[in-house]
């Protein structure tokens, strides 16, 4: 599966509503994240600097920015992902989060329950552009990136 499977029309509804998201980018990041662990709260265990913290979740101080670079790092990768024909995130970054994914013990259902709480900060941030296609859009563009650190998730050589 590579960007050829993403439309021309896809891509556009995807660069219109990340042009409109990305000043909200950190605290749309922190609403992304929010929802995946009221979704699935045994998430929270997958990060390191979130199990031994006793601090609300919305006031931990490692979790905004982590949401907030996952959220561009999504957002991005879509926007380029026709352009380019593929996922744009670098190689040595996919890697990282193959081997950080991996060695997380993240499944299938991690990513299903992740692209369901995207699909749902978009839809409430932008309402008013929210449309089956726009799902559609995100989604695809969402999969192909997840396909992309799948491929990497293996046992670091070292």
């Amino acid at each position: 599966m590579e960007g050829k499977d993403f439309t021309e029309e896809q891509e556009t509804l995807v660069v219109k509503s990340w042009g409109v998201m990305k000043k909200n980018a950190a605290e749309l990041g922190l609403k992304f994240f929010l929802k995946i662990f009221e979704i699935a709260p045994s998430a929270q265990k997958l990060f390191s600097f979130l199990r031994d913290s006793d601090i609300p979740l919305e006031k931990n101080p490692k979790l905004k920015p982590h949401a907030m670079s996952v959220f561009v790092m999504t957002c991005e990768s879509a926007v380029q992902l026709r352009k380019a024909g593929k996922v744009t995130v670098r190689e040595s970054t996919l890697k990282r989060l193959g081997g950080v994914h991996f060695k997380s013990g993240v499944v299938d259902e991690h990513y299903e329950v992740t692209k369901f709480a995207l699909l749902e900060t978009i839809k409430e941030a932008l309402p008013e552009m929210w449309s089956p296609e726009m799902k559609n859009a995100w989604g695809e563009a969402y999969d192909q990136l997840v396909a992309a650190i799948k491929s990497e998730m293996k046992p670091p050589l070292n």
